[in-house]
């Protein structure tokens, strides 16, 4: 039955509880003194793990260098990091290369995500004639679990990596419930969020929960891991509160709901301008309000499809949604605060490389696969669902099973962009690239909205932003 209103014809409209944070952030207030206390205990803390990290040799060093990250210290030491990891390629390469699989899974891993082309055939020495991974495997977990990771970092055309990631994930099921902590816990988060696809920041406070339990363990990291997130977090608090208590004069002429969207944007001109001067970045301007308006023109395109209930192609609608996905706003917004961004960085993301339509897709792939059914309205509103069930023909568990296949070949496009990406452009802009899609699959993960669900990251908003760690 065809609408027959303007309300039947709008969008679903999410419905939102109230702010389940009170004044959490708003009364918050920095303390200088309390926050060069930790930084000073941190340097201090810092000078005992650089040594320790440039005396590692081997396996320990890997074993070191993983800690170090996934404890959040990595952006400490990423020159003496860096270094390391040139030795263990060197060594990665080298004929007489003999090592275990938890060895060498780790370092296949720590090695790719810090960009380094290693290839998957360095597991082929764990295989049998017929190219299954041999059963003795089994029993060597932590090994196992190494492997599992390793696999999350694959490329297009790697069936020896397609293999570890049915072998690995099978086996590390069926023995979790029969495991003790803290490799229980280990394989638990590492099932729900391989190391690669997690969100670091997230991941931290988690890891330092399961470490502080693991023997053996350093105490020199696991006490800097605790300052240092506590420093940090009392950073995020401080920036939290400042928007918390962002207020400007409402405009009588426009309704109430119009008027949140319409005081944002201005504002956001406004700070945006101010930043970008200020930080000497004043070319950033016009292509922040270029990135606005065509997400605006975007939304339109967008709405304009279910209103009039005229569904586009697959293709068209993705194409429109690369710019929905908020990505080239998201990047461009924050540039001015970014020290190594130039024009010719801004210019290399306008021209879709792509790494960024990759990144792009994959975020709305999850988002699309998880807020269709809230969308859909009970069939009432066409969503990108719709669209490719009528074009493909196929029922919508068949294309809900399409969008997760399209999410796991988008990783591995990704996961080459990654590797082998060799523009001139800073690094830490292909890590945030890749922190957008590690969000979105944390925020849409496995069908769920979290952003119409938000309870589900009430834990997760309470460990980052409001407890801080006992010391």
């Amino acid at each position: 039955m065809a609408a027959t209103s303007i309300e039947d014809l709008r969008p679903a409209k999410a419905t939102f509880d109230p702010c389940l944070w009170g004044d959490t952030f708003s009364s918050f207030s920095l303390d200088a003194k309390v926050q060069e206390t930790y930084a000073e205990a941190i340097d201090e803390l810092k000078k005992e793990a650089k040594k320790m990290l440039m005396a590692a040799k081997s396996s320990k060093l890997l074993i070191l260098i993983d800690t170090i990250e996934r404890l959040g210290l990595a952006y400490h030491f990423e020159k003496e990091i860096e270094e390391k990891l040139q030795e263990i390629y060197n060594e990665f390469h080298a004929s007489n290369y003999e090592e275990d699989l938890f060895t060498i899974a780790l370092g296949f891993r720590l090695l790719r995500q810090h960009r380094y082309h290693v290839s998957s055939g360095v597991f082929e020495k764990f295989t049998n004639k017929d190219k299954k991974f041999e059963e003795t495997l089994i029993d060597n977990v932590e090994g196992l679990l190494n492997l599992y990771e390793a696999a999350h970092i694959r490329i297009r055309g790697e069936d020896i990596l397609e293999e570890v990631v049915t072998f690995t994930t099978h086996h590390l099921t069926r023995v979790l419930p029969q495991l003790e902590s803290p490799i229980k816990d280990k394989v638990k988060r590492a099932l729900e969020h391989p190391t690669h696809r997690a969100v670091p920041i997230i991941e931290a406070p988690l890891y330092i929960s399961i470490y502080e339990t693991d023997e053996p363990r350093d105490e020199v990291l696991l006490k800097m891991a605790k300052l240092n997130f506590n420093y940090l977090q009392n950073l995020y608090k401080d920036e939290l509160s400042q928007l918390s208590r962002w207020n400007m004069d409402q405009n009588e002429r426009v309704p109430d709901w119009m008027k949140i969207a319409y005081q944002f944007v201005m504002s956001m001109y406004e700070d945006y301008e101010r930043d970008a001067t200020k930080q000497e970045k004043p070319f950033a301007i016009p292509y922040f309000k270029e990135a606005v308006q065509q997400l605006a023109l975007a939304y339109n395109k967008e709405l304009k499809w279910i209103v009039k209930r005229e569904l586009p192609s697959f293709e068209e609608y993705y194409a429109n949604s690369v710019i929905t996905s908020c990505l080239f706003v998201m990047f461009t917004g924050h540039f001015p605060g970014m020290k190594s961004v130039t024009k010719e960085t801004i210019d290399w993301l306008l021209s879709e490389p792509k790494i960024v339509i990759t990144a792009a897709k994959i975020g709305r792939y999850y988002n699309d696969l998880a807020s269709n059914e809230r969308e859909n309205m009970g069939g009432k509103q066409l969503t990108v669902m719709d669209c490719y069930m009528k074009e493909h023909g196929v029922s919508k568990q068949e294309a809900c099973s399409k969008f997760a296949e399209l999410i796991e070949e988008g990783w591995k496009d990704l996961n080459t962009e990654w590797i082998t990406n060799t523009h001139s452009i800073p690094e830490h802009i292909l890590v945030q690239l890749l922190n957008y899609v590690r969000e979105a699959r944390g925020t849409y993960n496995n069908g769920e909205d979290r952003v119409t669900n938000p309870q589900v990251l009430v834990p997760y908003i309470h460990a980052l932003f409001v407890e801080p760690i006992v010391v």
